[in-house]
């Protein structure tokens, strides 16, 4: 069902602040930057290898990702995401397995992609994405 590991989500306060580190100290190849209106946040994407780092700066108050800085008093790891094939069949096996889904729908993520988040309580606690690649690009 999982074919690799699509990105690290990471909350931040600031994509001007954060991106030096990971593009000019890390040498990770910077993908640009877009808005995801319907998530209320700012993403600048990071490529290493065959999997990516995804900076996620909230752009409302009510944004998940202004929550999870404020819960947790700051930056860090907000969810990791896996990448499969076909996004609508990964739901209906979880659901059938007894996952609790925050998204039993996709909806759409940034570049392209599908998504659905399963929700922590199923996880352990760890805040877990699938997504689908859009266009043919990974």
């Amino acid at each position: 069902m999982l074919t690799k590991i699509n990105h690290v989500g990471v909350a931040v306060k600031s994509l001007e602040e954060s991106i030096p580190f990971y593009r000019d100290m890390l040498n990770m190849k910077f993908a640009g930057t877009e808005e995801v209106v319907e998530q209320k946040v700012r993403v600048a994407m990071f490529e290493i290898g065959e999997s990516k780092i995804e900076l996620l700066e909230p752009t409302s108050p009510e944004s998940p990702i202004a929550k999870f800085l404020e819960k947790n008093g700051g930056p860090g790891v907000h969810h990791l995401a896996y990448e499969v094939d076909d996004i609508e069949a990964a739901i209906a096996k979880l659901m059938a397995d007894g996952a609790r889904m925050v998204d039993e729908k996709p909806r759409n993520g940034a570049h392209g992609t599908r998504i659905a988040f399963i929700h922590p309580k199923t996880s352990g606690g760890i805040l877990t994405e699938i997504c689908q690649c859009g266009d043919g690009h990974h």
